[in-house]
């Protein structure tokens, strides 16, 4: 490989990985994933559980399918994406039923069902089946990333107004009344919904900065 198309791959994969991040958040812009998002997002460290499992899964199943792009048929092609991505989510699932058993009771079906994530099945048939292992690496730390920042977002806000803590530790006064609402379904679209509202907000006037400048 030549010089000058190591550096277009190397800009490729850190465009990706910056609009994984910001421009194409997972779930600020695509909306995507939005039942674990909506389902286990009533704490920061389900969110940060399920945000890094799914994250590592997505990372994985990119490369090893970027890496086998060349020799998987065209019609099976859906069927070995599913396969690599279920391999990775059992794993992942035996690894914290073994390490964090609570924390896997918590999370429940949500785990296994990781493998029918949309923003993973999407990432893979667009960028890692198509493009080299290292630019569909970064694609899935950009998405990953942006899809952890969400979903920690989402849950810290809802254990801090629903339960007064972060992380099990308390953060608000001791005279502070939890807000149940942010512990059932209708806060967390609340606060989704907050969250998108801001985000768009500040990413306008993000823009009209860049152009004024």
């Amino acid at each position: 490989m030549s010089d000058s198309a190591t550096v277009s791959e190397r800009e490729n994969g850190l465009q990706r990985f910056r609009a994984g991040l910001w421009r194409e958040n997972p779930i600020l812009i695509q909306a995507l994933g939005m039942c674990p998002t909506l389902a286990v997002s009533n704490t920061a460290i389900n969110a940060l559980t399920m945000s890094l499992a799914t994250a590592s899964v997505l990372l994985a199943s990119a490369i090893v399918i970027s890496t086998l792009r060349g020799i998987i048929p065209p019609q099976v092609r859906l069927a070995c994406f599913v396969l690599v991505i279920a391999t990775f989510v059992t794993l992942t699932d035996m690894l914290i039923e073994a390490f964090a058993l609570d924390l896997h009771r918590a999370l429940g079906a949500f785990l296994p069902l990781i493998v029918v994530n949309c923003m993973i099945l999407s990432r893979i048939e667009i960028m890692a089946s198509r493009q080299p292992a290292s630019v569909a690496a970064l694609d899935a730390l950009g998405m990953g990333g942006g899809f952890m920042i969400g979903l920690i977002t989402l849950g810290s806000l809802r254990e801090v107004l629903g339960r007064g803590t972060l992380l099990d530790a308390r953060v608000m006064p001791a005279d502070f009344e939890p807000w149940q609402v942010m512990q059932l379904p209708g806060g967390g679209f609340f606060t989704l919904a907050a969250l998108v509202i801001g985000f768009y907000l500040f990413d306008r006037r993000w823009r009209r900065q860049e152009v004024g400048a």
